[in-house]
């Protein structure tokens, strides 16, 4: 039975399912929903100044004083991958895709903007002292196990791959005469 293409167990290992288990992968799902959730947050600060973050403007400012020019189409392009990578996350479509990008875009962000810090994050909040990369290290880890593992249960990615192996087993019906 195993490696046979539309059983079930082929199914549930393709949706982060562990190995020949029915029982849907909340684990991933929480996981998803939850880096989801602080992309589209950060997103949303970047863009549109929510939540106390400084728009457009102010991340483009951030971006010229670390150099990156231009500034503004570097702040539109990172604001909208986190904050449509986002929202992909959380409803669990093109979950690969969503964490592959995101966690590039986190590589580019340690390599510019935190790499010569220190690891940690500064949280005495001492002054002249910078945040190290230790969350977006984090996030980047999440984010691979997502792409590596799938997206879990409750995704938009798990409905669409459960009607491709329906209609596929329809299809197999109707070529064998089994209708």
């Amino acid at each position: 039975m195993a490696g046979r293409r539309g059983t079930r167990r082929d199914k549930t290992m393709s949706m982060g399912y562990g190995e020949g288990s029915s029982v849907p992968a909340y684990g991933l799902t929480v996981l998803r929903a939850a880096v989801g959730t602080v992309f589209l947050a950060h997103g949303g600060q970047k863009l549109f100044g929510l939540w106390g973050g400084g728009g457009l403007s102010g991340t483009a400012a951030y971006f010229a004083g670390l150099g990156l020019e231009p500034a503004w189409p570097m702040a539109v392009a990172a604001g909208s991958i986190e904050f449509i990578g986002g929202i992909l996350l959380v409803l669990g479509a093109f979950t690969v895709l969503a964490s592959a990008v995101v966690a590039l875009e986190m590589l580019v962000a340690i390599w510019m903007a935190d790499l010569g810090r220190a690891f940690f994050i500064n949280w005495a909040q001492t002054p002249g002292v910078a945040h190290g990369y230790e969350f977006n290290l984090t996030l980047i880890a999440a984010l691979i196990c997502l792409a590596l593992a799938g997206p879990g249960a409750l995704s938009l990615d798990a409905r669409r791959a459960s009607h491709a192996a329906a209609e596929a087993a329809g299809r197999a019906r109707l070529r064998a005469g089994h209708v």
